[in-house]
């Protein structure tokens, strides 16, 4: 059995994304339950050389659209970093799962071709798979394991259910 690159890189983007935005608004529920401004938890970081939730959750849109763009050549939208409000990242989210739905299977055509080349790496470059395995899908599920782990470190009510998402469990057979 063959996994495509559509189902390991799409889908789950999507899938994480959802999750993501689900975690903020578990986050504004329990700011207001315990009535502080869900602002604050946007400057919270987990330690003072890391980015805080808000540059966390602009990193993993971030990482997801330019995957799904460089793998398959359609262009990704172009996000400011101008988010002040939580509304504003929630939003964030939702654009960036509209874009991936624009992708298809198809898209993915050479993408194991493709070389991959970064401007804070000069004269080095990756191909297409190595980016996907190496790279981007860790590097995407870096910054939502940190996301998650601000708001668990602040406190609030988030499981390892709410990071898996949904799960198409099957009866035995």
């Amino acid at each position: 059995m063959n996994i495509a690159v559509y189902e390991i890189s799409i889908e789950q983007y999507v899938l994480t994304l959802t999750n993501l935005k689900n975690f903020l608004i578990k986050a504004e529920g329990f700011a207001k339950s315990k009535k502080f401004d869900v602002q604050v938890l946007l400057n919270t970081r987990l330690f003072p050389d890391m980015f805080p939730l808000g540059k966390q959750i602009q990193t993993a849109c971030d990482a997801a659209k330019f995957c799904a763009s460089r793998l398959t050549d359609v262009k990704a939208p172009v996000f400011e970093d101008n988010e002040v409000k939580f509304e504003d990242y929630i939003q964030r989210i939702e654009k960036t799962v509209d874009y991936l739905k624009t992708i298809t299977a198809e898209d993915f055509k050479n993408y194991e071709a493709k070389k991959i080349k970064f401007p804070w790496n000069p004269g080095m470059e990756l191909q297409g798979k190595d980016y996907l395995v190496q790279f981007a899908l860790p590097n995407f599920y870096f910054h939502v394991t940190t996301a998650y782990n601000i708001l668990r470190s602040s406190g609030i009510e988030l499981g390892k259910a709410d990071f898996l998402g949904q799960i198409h469990w099957h009866q035995e057979s």
